[in-house]
C-alpha cells in the first residue's frame, strides 16, 4: 500500500470538506450585514447555528493529518503562513463568541453583528492569502523556510482572497435558498448573482495569472495532446456556473447550493492538477515529505477510528436539523428559533413545526 498517497487523499479530502462545510457558514457571515432586515439576520444565523462548530472539525483533522503524515510540509509551510493562520484562528474564535453572545445580547446586539460578519470576512481573506502563497510557492533553503514574516502577501493571494469571498458568499446564498423561505430566501437569490459573478471571474483570473507566472503550472495544463483531457475541468466549471445562474430562481431550492459545491470541487480539482504531487510547492513531493512507514501505519489506525466518528456525527447533525429554518412566534415573544420538524433546541425554545 502506498501510504503517502493514501494520506494525501485523506488530507486533501479533509480540506475539501472543510472548505465546503465551513465555507457556507463563513459565506453567511460575509452576507450578514447586507441583509435588509433584523429578522433576516436572525434566520441566517440560526440556519447555521447547529452546524458551524462541527464544520470546523475538518480543519483540525486536515491540520493534524498534515502534521502526522507530512512533517516536512508542516515545519516548512507553518512558518511561511504563521501570521495569516493566527489571524484566521482569532477571527474564527471571534465568530464563535459572536454566535453565543448575539443570541443573548439586547443592547449590544449590533456589535456582535459586526463581530460575526468581520470575523467571517477576515477568515476568508486569510485563507485566500494562504492559498495564493501556497500556489506561488515558498522560499526554501536546506529544507527550511527561508522567507520573511510577510512573504505570504502577494498579488495572487489578493486575487485568491477575492475569489474565496465570492465563492463563500455563493455557498452561503445557496444554503439560504435551500434552508429558508420568504424574504430571506429572496434576499439570498438576489445576492447570489453578484457572488457567482465574482467567484467565476476570480477563478478565471487566478487560473490565467497562475499559468502566466508559473511555468511549471502552465506546462502541466498546456502539454498537448497528452493533457488535453484537463481542459474538461474548466469547461465543466463554466457549464456549472451557467446552471447555477439559471437555477437561482428555479423551483428546486437545493440546486444552487449543490451546484455551488460542484463548482468548488472542480476548482479544487484544478488546483490539485496544477500542483500534484507537490506538498511543498515546488520543493517536495508527498513521498519526499512523508513520515517514516511506522509512523504512517500508526497514524492510519487513528484515522480508521476518528474518521468514521466524524462522518457519523456530521451526517447525524445534518439529518436531525434538516428542513427549513423558521422563527416561531409565541404570543408576545418573538424570535424563537428552530428548524422545521425539529424538537426543542439547546436554547430551550420550542420550535415551530411546519
Amino acid at each position: 500500500m502506498d501510504l503517502p498517497l493514501l494520506f494525501a487523499l485523506v488530507a486533501t479530502s479533509a480540506v475539501a470538506l472543510y472548505v465546503i462545510a465551513d465555507g457556507f457558514d463563513l459565506g453567511i457571515g460575509i452576507l450578514f450585514l447586507l441583509a435588509p432586515r433584523e429578522r433576516d439576520r436572525d434566520v441566517m444565523m440560526q440556519s447555521v447555528a447547529p452546524f458551524w462548530d462541527g464544520n470546523e472539525t475538518w480543519l483540525v483533522l486536515g491540520a493534524a493529518g498534515l502534521w502526522a503524515a507530512f512533517p516536512m510540509a508542516y515545519y516548512v509551510l507553518l512558518p511561511a503562513f504563521y501570521l495569516p493562520i493566527m489571524v484566521m484562528l482569532f477571527a474564527l474564535i471571534l465568530r464563535g463568541i459572536s454566535f453565543e453572545f448575539r443570541f443573548q445580547a439586547t443592547r449590544f446586539q449590533r456589535v456582535w453583528d459586526f463581530a460575526f460578519a468581520g470575523g467571517s470576512l477576515v477568515a476568508a481573506i486569510c485563507q485566500g492569502l494562504i492559498l495564493g502563497g501556497f500556489i506561488q510557492g515558498v522560499a526554501v533553503e536546506n529544507g527550511h523556510f527561508a522567507g520573511g514574516p510577510f512573504s505570504f502577501v502577494s498579488f495572487l493571494g489578493l486575487l485568491c482572497a477575492a475569489g474565496i469571498i465570492g465563492g463563500y458568499a455563493l455557498l452561503g446564498a445557496g444554503w439560504l435558498i435551500w434552508r429558508t423561505d420568504g424574504p430571506t430566501q429572496v434576499f439570498a437569490r438576489e445576492v447570489a448573482h453578484s457572488a457567482l459573478l465574482l467567484a467565476v471571474a476570480m477563478m478565471a483570473v487566478v487560473s490565467g495569472w497562475t499559468a502566466l507566472t508559473e511555468p511549471r503550472v502552465a506546462a502541466r495544463w498546456f502539454a498537448w495532446p497528452g493533457n488535453l483531457w484537463f481542459d474538461l475541468f474548466p469547461m465543466a466549471a463554466a457549464g456549472v456556473a451557467v446552471l447555477i445562474w439559471r437555477g437561482l430562481w428555479g423551483r428546486h431550492d437545493s440546486q444552487p447550493f449543490l451546484l455551488a459545491v460542484v463548482l468548488f470541487l472542480l476548482g479544487y480539482a484544478g488546483l490539485i492538477i496544477s500542483l500534484w504531487p507537490n506538498v511543498v510547492p515546488y520543493h517536495a513531493t508527498i513521498w519526499q515529505a512523508a513520515a517514516d512507514e511506522a509512523t504512517l501505519e500508526f497514524t492510519l489506525l487513528g484515522v480508521f477510528v476518528v474518521l468514521p466518528v466524524v462522518l457519523a456525527y456530521t451526517a447525524h447533525a445534518y439529518w436531525v436539523f434538516r428542513g427549513k429554518t423558521v422563527l416561531a412566534s409565541h404570543g408576545a415573544d418573538e424570535g424563537a428559533y428552530g428548524h422545521a420538524g425539529q424538537r426543542p433546541n439547546a436554547l430551550g425554545t420550542d420550535l415551530h413545526l411546519c
